[in-house]
């Protein structure tokens, strides 16, 4: 049986039953993270406004479909483009670490999407996100993420297509054949490019709202009976061949049902590239161990792994003086320099920081470099090593398992901690209660329609570019 038929035999036949219950209260826990970043970027992200602006010219307002923290109702495929761009705009959503991808904000919009054009409910919701979740990150590690970045591809939204489509393929109740299909669609849309890094731009957090919108629009296609081709994952000219040197097939569907990835997810406490989190753990327990104050700082070096130092490091001189929050999300300097000022950083603290004297001239004194201790950890952590020099002396701290990661998970307290933080600003505190609990019982709900009502504002003065 080729990888491809192993994989949809797998999300079209996966029961709710057949999840183990440690993988749907991961699943619910993972929903809420996502509703809670996509409402917080719906008001404050700085591309929702040109995304739904375009979204109405386009005139995908007025379907069926809710986005999350909008009062407006889009077509389904414009649903989960919105959500799923809404989900990745902070940069603060889950990720994967050894698949060095990001998993929800492709994927739970797709469920969403497909949900309300069938009704589906709560339980058909997590079963088609862990359906999604394993498709999505197995293709990612058979291609080796490593070697696909060299290539400038972004892993999030090249198989986050696939794992769309399994996800909405499965709420749509696809056979195995017609699973097949749609990810034979889903490769001919697949795309993703990690061109952003040169300038800031948007593109990032949108090709993964549109690796959502075609995941979906592929299972739809399937489920009318449009064929796609057999094979897209091993095949000659297909995904794997296509899109990495050296792919690994034999990962691409391997433990399917018996090890479940998605218990291999983590959370984010800071809204910057994952790469960047461990060396932020370690600053702030620098700075907590030693009661350093930035004023007193001479340099600081920070050692990543080399795909990581790729990403957020290289090169210094431009990564220390960030223009936006893009260029600040992954520039380790800037975010370190941060959280040695304060200890912490939210999403607050890029309109405060960006400009900030203070800040810039403390990222000017940080290096960044590929480490060997941190590379030898790689890709089953995501490590960092500092080294802060002051005036008092010099300290070192590693993080090998930065916080989040399975092995060091938030807390309920910690993500609800997270989720107020970012919602409270827009729903009040009885809306913002029934929301969670909507959201933690997601698998008891007959529909996800009360749940999506629920993210809405009861401030009418609360509406978006587009939305008028």
């Amino acid at each position: 049986m080729s990888e491809t038929k192993k994989l949809a035999d797998f999300a079209a036949n996966l029961s709710f039953d057949d999840i183990p219950k440690d993988v749907v209260e991961r699943i619910k826990f993972l929903v809420m993270d996502t509703v809670g970043i996509s409402i917080r970027a719906m008001h404050d992200a700085e591309s929702t406004p040109a995304l739904l602006s375009a979204s109405q010219a386009m005139g995908y307002l007025g379907g069926q479909s809710r986005v999350m923290g909008s009062s407006a109702t889009y077509t389904p495929p414009a649903a989960a483009m919105i959500n799923g761009t809404l989900a990745h705009s902070l940069d603060f959503d889950d990720t994967h670490a050894a698949g060095s991808l990001h998993t929800s904000a492709p994927i739970i919009p797709a469920a969403f999407a497909a949900a309300e054009m069938t009704g589906a409910s709560g339980s058909d919701v997590i079963t088609a996100i862990a359906a999604g979740f394993e498709v999505q990150i197995r293709l990612s590690l058979a291609l080796n993420p490593t070697e696909h970045y060299k290539r400038g591809y972004h892993p999030s939204a090249t198989c986050g297509t696939f794992g769309a489509a399994a996800a909405a393929g499965s709420i749509f109740k696809l056979d195995s054949e017609n699973m097949e299909s749609a990810f034979g669609i889903a490769e001919c849309q697949t795309s993703g490019s990690m061109r952003f890094l040169a300038d800031g731009a948007w593109t990032k957090r949108f090709q993964v709202g549109y690796a959502g919108h075609n995941g979906l629009i592929a299972a739809c296609l399937a489920r009318e009976g449009f064929k796609g081709p057999i094979g897209s994952v091993e095949g000659k000219d297909g995904f794997l061949q296509s899109y990495a040197p050296n792919p690994d097939l034999g990962k691409a569907a391997q433990n399917l049902g018996k090890v479940w990835e998605t218990m291999n997810i983590a959370v984010k406490p800071y809204p910057s590239c994952r790469y960047s989190h461990a060396a932020m753990g370690a600053l702030a327990e620098v700075r907590s161990k030693h009661q350093i104050t930035h004023e007193e700082v001479k340099s600081v070096e920070v050692g990543l792994p080399h795909t990581g130092w790729r990403i957020i490091g290289e090169t210094d001189d431009v990564k220390r003086r960030p223009v936006g929050a893009v260029d600040g999300q992954f520039s380790m300097p800037f975010c370190g320099a941060v959280v040695l000022r304060q200890g912490t950083m939210g999403w607050d603290d890029y309109a405060k920081h960006l400009n900030d004297a203070s800040t810039l001239e403390l990222a000017g004194k940080f290096t960044t470099v590929t480490d060997a201790w941190a590379e030898s950890e790689y890709p089953a952590n995501m490590a960092g090593i500092v080294r802060v020099k002051t005036e008092r002396g010099n300290f070192e701290e590693k993080v090998s398992v930065p916080k989040g990661e399975p092995s060091n998970f938030m807390t309920s307290i910690e993500a609800r901690e997270k989720f107020d933080d970012l919602v409270s600003p827009y729903l009040q505190k009885n809306q913002l209660d029934e929301l969670v609990d909507v959201l933690l019982t997601l698998d008891k709900e007959k529909s996800i329609i009360a749940m999506l009502d629920l993210t809405r504002s009861q401030d009418s003065t609360l509406r978006m570019a587009g939305e008028d």
